[in-house]
């Protein structure tokens, strides 16, 4: 397939992923805060891979069964009976390096077991921390991209509509796209500028409030900033792996 032959689009919830085919597409899961950042860190750190489930009582058992790292949130807190959460920073290497991480979130777990359900042969994470191992990848690819956004439990979101656009604005010339979502993820990236952490503050992003009222800066600002976790997360039978 040559470049142009190739088409973007952009889901910006998990709610509209039926109306994407993604059977010829690389589908990039995202969900900057956190899963995605914290998939990143870890592999980038040196997991050995990182598992994604969709309930706490799935991790639990497959932690135990495997000997692996019991992690995840519900609603921007660590879930009931889980040993850590989704923060990256509770994963350096000290503690991950060669260790199965079992994780679940609230959205993008959820999202990667739809878009496999729906028949993507490939499935890769993105976020801000690993954007230029995401390009890269996409520029080298002979199939459609999809950039699935996981919200925030169906309602669109404004960090992960922000990746997208970033992703956009670096690979668009190589890709045919007829897609408003995808424009309109452009013109919000473009219109933050350099400081996306002052741009969520400073439109309100429920999110931002959300985990700034848990104590959280930290984890968002790391969380928008470009390349600190530059890794490929891809999935592989169950899991991802850096790539």
């Amino acid at each position: 397939m040559s470049s142009k032959e190739r088409s973007l689009f952009t889901c910006l919830s998990p709610a509209l992923l039926n109306l994407y085919d993604v059977t010829n597409s690389v589908v990039v899961i995202i969900d900057v805060l956190r899963a995605t950042s914290t998939i990143a860190t870890a592999l980038h750190n040196g997991a050995s891979c990182v598992i994604p489930v969709s309930t706490v009582q799935r991790c639990i058992e497959l932690g135990n069964e495997m000997g692996g790292i019991t992690a995840g949130e519900r609603d921007g807190k660590v879930a009931d009976g889980l040993s850590y959460g989704n923060s990256p920073f509770e994963y350096p290497r000290s503690f991950v390096e060669n260790k199965i991480l079992v994780l679940t979130t609230t959205n993008g777990t959820k999202f990667l077991h739809m878009a496999l359900d729906n028949g993507a042969p490939e499935i890769i994470t993105g976020s801000f921390p690993n954007l230029s191992a995401v390009c890269e990848h996409l520029l080298k690819t002979e199939k459609n991209v999809l950039l699935g956004c996981a919200a925030w439990k169906d309602r669109v979101n404004m960090e992960d509509t922000l990746f997208a656009g970033a992703v956009i604005n670096r690979i668009k010339d190589h890709f045919t796209m007829h897609c408003d979502s995808s424009k309109m993820a452009e013109n919000l990236f473009l219109e933050a500028g350099e400081d996306r952490y002052a741009f969520m503050r400073d439109r309100g992003a429920t999110h931002y409030h959300r985990l700034t009222n848990y104590g959280l800066e930290k984890d968002i600002r790391y969380c928008l900033t470009a390349d600190g976790a530059n890794v490929l997360p891809i999935f592989k039978g169950d899991r991802l792996v850096n790539g």
